[in-house]
């Protein structure tokens, strides 16, 4: 290797610590291949994810412009060289990778690769993926592979670590899908209970209304009045609930965006006027705008349903390098001495589990009869 040993290993803990600072598989593939490029100093890197079918269900390239890219065109399958690191488990590393007896050719748009070093991403028995290099920036010699046996021994060090990146990025997009199913299914709940009550009371009123038609029209058109009132009840119950069951537009549109649009129908869909200001706020990283985003909803859905609030204010701002998420609303407040018990009622919980996971904190003020306010800071890059 060209490094010495402190820039080695200054080298390979940043490409450590890069690799755990993301929580998105797809970030943190990406992050795995640009490191593993940079780290051995070569031209091309990749990383592919096997999918059930022979074919790669994510593949990430370092190196390769995104016109060279699509000009290469569909995915590669599981064959030759990267057949053998998937299905043996085995590391490759190999002069000129075009004289293999395995190598089954490329696309024409690809870059010619010569000398090759490969290794599988492995966790336990299960091959989670299977990284590559090419194309070493050194002089070779006559015949034989740029990379060396210290560089196979780095790679290997570095594929342990990706495992571990890559399972906890995994666990961490699928403990985040069940936090939605979970939100889903308690949303599901309340929309269940209050239209089937409004509901309830909308066809018992009718068939009052039908039996004092002949009898007493009086009477009976006040009770289409409130036939009226009830459906409209019910009308912006479900409204409310389909806004918060319609998965946000957070990676088209963005965090400031998807709140402004959600603040204003639930402002229509409630007594309570519900307002928001965002200005000067910047797109955060994916995961923090889905942790405020989250936080956010679980703040309105408190003091929409629970403070009895006539006025609920959220406002986006930076504060320093950090951006700031307040939720204040004007409600019946509580003491935070009770939070232990009132705090998974309110979804309190959850809701400083969001903040620290994205590095953050939440803060919460509140008194009996003074309202609350929930605050969510999150560090800037």
């Amino acid at each position: 290797m060209s490094h010495g040993p402190r820039s080695g290993l200054t080298a390979v803990s940043s490409a450590l610590l890069a690799m755990s600072r993301h929580l998105e598989v797809r970030d943190v593939l990406k992050t795995i291949v640009a490191s593993a490029r940079e780290l051995l100093d070569a031209q091309y890197a990749a990383l592919g994810v096997p999918d059930d079918h022979g074919g790669f269900a994510q593949f990430v390239v370092d190196g390769v412009s995104d016109e060279q890219w699509k000009a290469i065109g569909p995915l590669p399958r599981q064959h030759g060289i990267l057949a053998a690191m998937l299905h043996e488990a085995t590391p490759e590393r190999l002069g000129d990778v075009r004289k293999d007896p395995r190598f089954g050719g490329w696309p024409s748009a690809h870059p010619d690769l010569v000398d090759f070093l490969g290794l599988p991403i492995r966790d336990g028995d299960e091959v989670l993926g299977a990284l590559f290099l090419a194309n070493k920036n050194c002089e070779k010699p006559a015949g034989g592979c740029g990379f060396t046996a210290d560089d196979e021994e780095l790679l290997g060090i570095l594929a342990q670590h990706a495992a571990i990146a890559l399972t906890n990025a995994r666990l961490y997009e699928r403990s985040r899908e069940l936090t939605i199913a979970e939100e889903r299914s308690r949303l599901a709940h309340e929309l269940h209970d209050a239209v089937s009550q409004k509901l309830f009371s909308l066809r018992l009123t009718a068939q009052a209304a039908t039996a004092l038609v002949d009898r007493d029209p009086a009477r009976a058109k006040g009770e289409l009045h409130q036939v009226a009132t009830l459906a409209a009840e019910a009308a912006d119950e479900l409204r409310a609930a389909v806004v918060e069951l319609r998965p946000a537009a957070l990676e088209e549109d963005g965090l400031v965006a998807t709140l402004r649009t959600q603040i204003q129908v639930l402002d229509r869909a409630h007594g309570a006027r519900v307002t928001f200001t965002g200005r000067g706020v910047k797109a955060l990283p994916a995961a923090q705008e889905e942790a405020m985003l989250r936080v956010a909803q679980e703040a309105l859905h408190n003091a929409l349903r629970h403070s009895g609030a006539d006025h609920v204010d959220v406002t986006l701002h930076r504060r320093g390098s950090g951006t700031v998420l307040r939720i204040t609303d004007d409600g019946g407040g509580f003491d935070p001495r009770t939070v232990r018990r009132a705090g998974r009622h309110l979804g309190l919980v959850s809701m400083r589990d969001r903040a620290s996971g994205t590095g953050g904190r939440l803060t919460v003020r509140s008194a009996p009869g003074e309202g609350t306010t929930i605050e969510m800071e999150v560090p800037g890059g």
